[in-house]
């Protein structure tokens, strides 16, 4: 994420992605500097269509061999759908990149 600001990359987050890091660290300080730092992410919110097409999508990788869960499903649809790039270190998203247009950030590399 670090290159990706330094980049000037406008950024964003979702409910779902500030809740599974609450739930992977432990302890009142952990939990804290989280909320601080996302607290500057502006938070996309699916609507109804977003939940309908995350389906459609799970379906569709389904059907041509790749298995991706139900979040993952969301949350690319949620990129998919405002035409933003997924910033993530989760290689699932990368295997979804052959069956949707789903675009996945890469960092540059520096000489």
């Amino acid at each position: 994420m670090g290159r990706a600001i330094e980049a000037g990359e406008e950024l964003f987050a979702t409910g779902l992605i500030l809740q599974e890091l609450l739930q992977g660290f432990s302890g009142p300080r952990a939990r804290g500097q989280i909320i601080k730092h996302f607290s500057v992410l502006p938070l996309l919110t699916p609507e109804r269509r977003d939940h309908i097409e995350a389906a459609d999508l799970k379906n569709h990788c389904r059907r041509n061999g790749t298995q991706i869960g139900t979040v993952d499903a969301l949350l690319a649809q949620l990129c998919l759908r405002r035409d933003l790039t997924m910033l993530t270190a989760d290689k699932d998203f990368r295997y979804m990149t052959a069956h949707c247009g789903l675009r996945v950030w890469q960092a540059t590399t520096r000489s």
